[in-house]
């Protein structure tokens, strides 16, 4: 069974101005709308994960260039599997509050029941799309995915698959490799990404599957080891992250034997109740991160797809991804009440 989601190459369209004519008229800004006061940057997740630390990309790119008049604040609210996040900015009627997310997006209201959907929010941009590596500790003994699977298979439930919370990306793509290869994990819930890497450094853990950016530093330290990327292609960037090895390096899980793929949105929304002024400002905002050097040398350095998505195109994007995960979760008996 092959396994999927979050993957889009449409581009983003360009959508020309139009300015009003008449005789002794002056035609107004289209988007005269900017922030008066503190911006509230929400991060749905802990702190040291992947969308944590674009979040706080983001943050200082819009610092470093002068981006805006006013203060860009990271606030973590992570509780309840970002469920603390999202109905804080679901409940926001302040256009001065913006929404980093990742799939638990579609996967917390899917997982937990509680009242919400993304359609509660509005769609601003999608960033990025993010990979997701199979990752051993580098003292281990396996340097394949193959490998590592055949030893999980000999000793069923004794090897500890470390993720990011319950119900979401990390138990369900580790659910996947199991259904796809007869291995069976014991699944161990932290609380982000960064805490993951950690474990897993630590030997408390046999595996994870955190994103690239995760994990990056410890890979480059030489304490962590990549076997396979859930992803169709292998990722393009071939600048050397150690002395030996590149993203592009790593090989696909599918080349593994693995057929197993999955990336993770990494998109902007803001409160329901923003105009359209205000969604440009901030759509604007982000295209300007996007153009710097500084945004580009995040996305090589993370293994980053850079997709990017406003307007119809990301809010159909959403409503596929949304019935993909609802398949992926049923499949996996993570629906509420299953």
């Amino acid at each position: 069974m092959k396994w999927e989601t979050g993957r889009s190459i449409l581009q983003g369209i360009a959508v020309a101005g139009t300015i009003a004519a008449g005789s002794a008229l002056i035609a107004a800004p289209a988007f005269a709308w900017e922030p008066t006061k503190s911006v509230e940057f929400v991060v749905p997740a802990g702190s040291g994960g992947g969308a944590d630390q674009m979040a706080r990309a983001i943050q200082g790119i819009v610092q470093k260039h002068n981006l805006m008049n006013q203060p860009l604040v990271v606030v973590n609210k992570g509780g309840g599997a970002g469920a603390a996040g999202f109905l804080d900015v679901k409940g926001a009627r302040d256009p001065h509050k913006l929404i980093i997310t990742l799939s638990n997006l579609f996967t917390t209201p899917l997982g937990t029941g509680i009242p919400f959907n993304w359609t509660d929010l509005t769609p601003v941009s999608m960033l990025a799309l993010d990979n997701f590596v199979l990752w051993v500790n580098a003292e281990s003994p396996y340097q394949t995915a193959e490998e590592y699977i055949a030893a999980v298979k000999e000793k069923p439930g004794q090897f500890k698959m470390g993720g990011t919370g319950s119900k979401q990306e990390d138990q369900i793509i580790t659910v996947a490799v199991e259904q796809q290869t007869g291995a069976k994990f014991t699944y161990v819930p932290y609380g982000g990404g960064g805490e993951v890497a950690v474990q897993l450094v630590g030997n408390h853990i046999n595996s994870s599957v955190n994103n690239p950016i995760e994990a990056v530093a410890q890979w480059r330290a030489g304490a962590l080891r990549p076997l396979c990327v859930f992803d169709e292609q292998r990722m393009p960037y071939e600048n050397k992250v150690t002395a030996d090895m590149a993203w592009s390096d790593v090989p696909t899980c599918k080349e593994a034997g693995l057929d197993v793929t999955y990336q993770m949105l990494r998109g902007i929304f803001m409160p329901g109740s923003a105009n359209e002024e205000q969604v440009q400002y901030f759509v604007d905002l982000l295209n300007k991160v996007r153009e710097t050097d500084d945004w580009k040398a995040l996305m090589e350095s993370g293994g980053f797809n850079p997709t990017a998505l406003q307007g119809e195109e990301y809010r159909a994007w959403l409503e596929e991804a949304e019935g993909r995960h609802r398949e992926l979760m049923t499949t996996a008996g993570f629906i509420t009440g299953n």
